[in-house]
């Protein structure tokens, strides 16, 4: 397991803190929290994060679906959904974001941590992938 460092966008305090706690105690270090959509991007400029843990049900003039679009197109991060919401419309919606994995609330701890890892895997490979093609290119 890694050491990797996660920004966690949840604007449920009580849920924030019980991902945190988890998240510590499977080894991971949460560089920081935000509760809505325009901190999370803030924050994951400021803080560049390995990973982000993204609600999509924020509050705010941005979601969570458009601030890990946006994350992911300016900054390269890899988003994991944790979310309540699997209606078929949210979905599709969070599929065009493109994230690396989708948690449903309530989660198990062996749930997270695997999502985890494999999206942290999976992100690695891509970016090897994109300096691979743009060294043979050069």
């Amino acid at each position: 397991m890694s050491n990797a460092r996660i920004l966690i966008v949840e604007d449920e305090q009580i849920i924030a803190l019980d991902i945190q706690a988890t998240l510590g105690s499977c080894g991971y270090l949460v560089v920081g929290h935000a509760d809505n959509g325009k901190d999370a991007i803030l924050k994951a400029a400021e803080l560049r994060p390995d990973l982000v843990m993204m609600d999509i049900g924020l509050k705010g003039e941005i979601d969570g679906i458009e601030a890990a679009t946006q994350i992911r197109a300016q900054f390269d991060l890899p988003v994991i959904f944790l979310t309540a919401f699997a209606n078929q419309s949210t979905l599709e919606r969070a599929r065009e974001a493109e994230p690396f994995g989708y948690i449903l609330k309530p989660f198990e701890e062996n749930d997270l941590t695997i999502a985890i890892e494999m999206a942290l895997y999976k992100h690695s490979i891509e970016y090897k992938l994109r300096e691979s093609e743009k060294n043979s290119a050069m």
